[in-house]
């Protein structure tokens, strides 16, 4: 190696900070698990009378010690997004600001001197034999940095991983540098509770083979990674990774053959987790690490076809505005990448937006999908971007849909204790007419997750509970009918489905009855395929069975399957009987009733065949 590709040892190990900085100079700080700790520590050691230095991160992963108070005629903080220990504690207090602000354009604001920088502070790999140092773990926003501050400084860690992609500083960038090891920090996965595990079904259930994902780090993030083991060829164009990508990498899941940019490559900016991560990313080929002006352009990201972007909140109003960055007047965290993402997906071809949060804070007392924003919330990703929103309690789709049918939507994967005040709620405005009286409910019977997935004659159907929201889709399902199948139904040949009428009958209170139905999406949206319901007659403690199926996809088993999971669930419910009337030449319904078991009881309406299937008897004797 020759002597102009070596970073020697600087005199006793430390830096003369006073050739590089000035009071009121700004520096950059290195990002993530990447925190330049010995810098800081040499800075503080050494600054004499250096005073107020501004300085610029995003998440630090360290002591955050330039944050404690006893530094503050030192340091002054402006976090670009807040957290780590005494970050957030220093702008609550007013001895820091945050500066909101897209990852995507926090490159700018460095190249084009809104936030010109003085000195940046990073942590890099020892050089190769080309002179050429890696950035590591986080390239991000510290490659910019690097780009824009007069003078760089470097922490040489020789725990650093070597990683691929643009991640690269050549020793000629570097102005200073001590030479420390240091132990990445470790972020573990975290245990995983049933609500949060309920909230990864949903979300894997939305995510088809072939996509590409973006995703973090926390309890939602592991929920759903657990339930994409049998997924197949997903790719990963994302912020960051952490321990749950690197699994499904290891067992062929992730491996991004079907990835319609960097096809091959997991694509990232940095990663953060457990040191089985940082050795895995080491030198890998299959994993590159680019600039946040790179990964984090929306038309980047809108070049992965079936790209998924997931992302959380702190709380979701009922038109779809997501607060994500602040709790009221405090500020939490930060802008990010979410809305960087959330754009990219809704380009992508096939992409899918989804916003996945509990329904309530953790204690439960509160609710986080909320009538109107707290005050001092603010907005980060705009009610026109997004697409999905998921609780513990399904999916709410949003796409297309009208401020009141959004509201519905929303209502319905709200916790059941703060339906019916926030249906109250948005009456007021008139979002929801006055004949929308019903609280959209559950069918916890159907299990943990509200919806199941079909196959019938090779296309994939959705069973789930009808819903409020479903009335304009009911409508469109209604004038799908041909002129037979509304007198089967109906026993007339009704000619109108009024939008109060089909308001009516999407508006279940699914404790007591039961409305399920199959749907189907493609490219014109989510359309209902056939309906299935018993109302309760409560005098008899039974319930009376109705069907109606689209005329194409009739003898494919949905009518049965259909039928079967309502009497699952009478049968959880305990009722002692279900009951039907079928026309008499309706000869394809009868022989579904009666393969399960339902009798033909006498009747005096000579059209009609009254069946009863008695559920008291065990479970399989009425197929004797």
């Amino acid at each position: 190696m020759s002597a102009k590709n070596e970073l020697h040892d600087t005199e006793n190990n430390s830096i003369n900070w006073g050739e590089y900085l000035k009071s009121g100079n700004r520096i950059f700080i290195g990002s993530n698990a990447a925190v330049p700790n010995a810098l800081i520590d040499n800075l503080i050691a050494n600054s004499n009378k250096l005073h107020d230095i501004e300085t610029v991160h995003i998440l630090t992963l360290s002591e955050n010690v330039w944050a404690k108070p006893e530094h503050k005629d030192l340091f002054k903080v402006n976090s670009l997004f807040i957290g780590g220990k005494n970050i957030r504690e220093a702008i609550a207090e007013g001895r820091g600001d945050y500066t909101p602000c897209f990852v995507s354009d926090i490159p700018r604001l460095f190249t084009e001197n809104s936030l010109p920088l003085d000195v940046a502070l990073i942590m890099v790999s020892p050089p190769d034999e080309y002179g050429y140092c890696s950035l590591g773990v986080s390239v991000d926003i510290v490659s910019a940095a690097v780009k824009a501050a007069k003078y760089v400084i470097a922490q040489v860690n020789p725990k650093m991983p070597r990683t691929n992609g643009h991640s690269f500083v050549h020793v000629n960038q570097i102005h200073a540098w001590l030479h420390a090891e240091q132990d990445l920090p470790q972020v573990f996965p975290p245990e995983v509770d049933r609500r949060t595990e309920q909230i990864g079904q949903y979300v894997a259930m939305m995510i088809e083979n072939g996509a590409t994902l973006q995703i973090g780090i926390g309890k939602i993030p592991q929920a759903v990674l657990r339930y994409l083991g049998n997924h197949k060829d997903l790719g990963i164009h994302s912020e960051m990774i952490s321990d749950g990508i690197i699994d499904l990498m290891l067992k062929g899941v992730i491996n991004n053959r079907k990835k319609t940019y960097h096809k091959g490559k997991a694509v990232v900016t940095f990663c953060i987790g457990t040191q089985k991560v940082y050795d895995f990313v080491d030198g890998n080929p299959h994993i590159e690490f680019y600039p946040s002006e790179h990964v984090n352009s929306p038309v980047n990201i809108a070049k992965n076809d079936k790209m998924v972007s997931i992302n959380s909140a702190i709380e979701v109003d009922l038109t779809g505005q997501v607060v994500a960055d602040s709790i009221g007047y405090q500020f939490y965290s930060g802008i990010g990448g979410q809305v960087d993402f959330v754009r990219g997906a809704s380009l992508s071809k096939g992409g899918k937006a989804i916003i996945a949060l509990p329904s309530t804070t953790k204690d439960g007392n509160t609710s986080r999908i909320v009538a109107h924003i707290t005050e001092g919330g603010g907005v980060v990703t705009s009610r026109g971007h997004v697409a999905f929103v998921i609780t513990e309690f399904g999916i709410a789709s949003l796409q297309g849909k009208s401020i009141r049918e959004r509201a519905l939507e929303l209502i319905r994967i709200a916790h059941p204790k703060f339906r019916d005040k926030l249906l109250s709620d948005v009456r007021k405005h008139y979002w929801v007419p006055e004949y929308q009286e019903s609280t959209p409910s559950s069918v916890p019977e159907l299990g943990a997750v509200e919806m199941k997935r079909f196959n019938f004659a090779n296309t994939n159907y959705t069973l789930r509970p009808l819903a409020p929201a479903d009335e304009r889709k009911l409508q469109e399902f209604f004038y799908s009918h041909n002129k037979e199948t509304l007198i089967m139904r109906y026993n007339h040949h009704i000619t109108q489905m009024t939008r109060e009428k089909s308001c009516n009958l999407v508006s279940v209170d699914q404790s007591t009855d039961l409305a399920l139905c199959f749907t189907i999406t493609d490219h014109m949206g989510e359309m209902i395929q056939a309906v299935a319901r018993y109302y309760f007659i409560e005098s008899m403690n039974s319930g009376e069975v109705a069907f109606v199926i689209k005329e194409s996809l009739r003898g494919q088993g949905m009518a049965s399957t259909l039928l079967g999971e309502m009497i699952a669930i009478a049968r959880i419910r305990k009722l002692d009987s279900l009951v039907a009337c079928v026309r008499r030449d309706n000869a394809s319904m009868l022989k579904v009733f009666e393969k399960v078991g339902f009798v033909r009881q006498p009747s005096e309406d000579f059209d009609e065949v009254s069946l009863t299937l008695s559920l008291t008897q065990t479970e399989g004797s009425n197929n004797n």
